[in-house]
C-alpha cells in the first residue's frame, strides 16, 4: 500500500487549494464526482462503485467566516491505479448518494 510519503503526511495545509495542489505533485491527478451509486471521472470517461476504490487520506476544511462553506476532501486511489480527488461541500450530495457510497467515504472520514 502506498500512500503520501511521510512529509506530506505529517504537513499541515491551511488551505483547499494548497492541499489540492500539493496532491496534484503526488500524482493525484484527477479530479472525482459522485453520481449515485458511484464516483466518475470525466477524463477518463470511467465510473468506479465503492468496491473499486480506497480513500488514501481525508482532509476537513472548515469556512473561516461561513460554516456553510466548509469542505472535505477525499484522496482516493482506484484498484487499477487511477488517482485523484473528490472535493465535497458539506450537504452537496446529501441527497444523490446512494447509502453504500456513503458508506465507503464516512468510513474512511472517522
Amino acid at each position: 500500500r502506498r500512500g503520501l510519503n511521510k512529509k506530506e503526511e505529517m504537513e499541515d495545509f491551511e488551505t483547499l487549494v494548497e492541499t489540492i495542489n500539493a496532491l496534484r505533485k503526488e500524482g493525484y491527478t484527477y479530479d472525482f464526482n459522485i453520481m449515485d451509486h458511484e464516483i466518475a471521472c470525466a477524463e477518463i470517461t470511467t465510473s468506479f462503485g465503492p468496491d473499486d476504490f480506497n480513500v488514501k487520506k481525508v482532509y476537513r476544511f472548515e469556512g473561516m467566516s461561513n460554516p456553510d462553506d466548509s469542505s472535505i476532501l477525499y484522496v482516493i486511489e482506484t484498484l487499477t491505479g487511477v488517482k485523484g480527488l473528490l472535493v465535497d461541500s458539506y450537504g452537496a450530495y446529501s441527497g444523490e448518494v446512494s447509502e453504500e457510497l456513503l458508506d465507503k467515504l464516512n468510513m474512511s472520514y472517522q
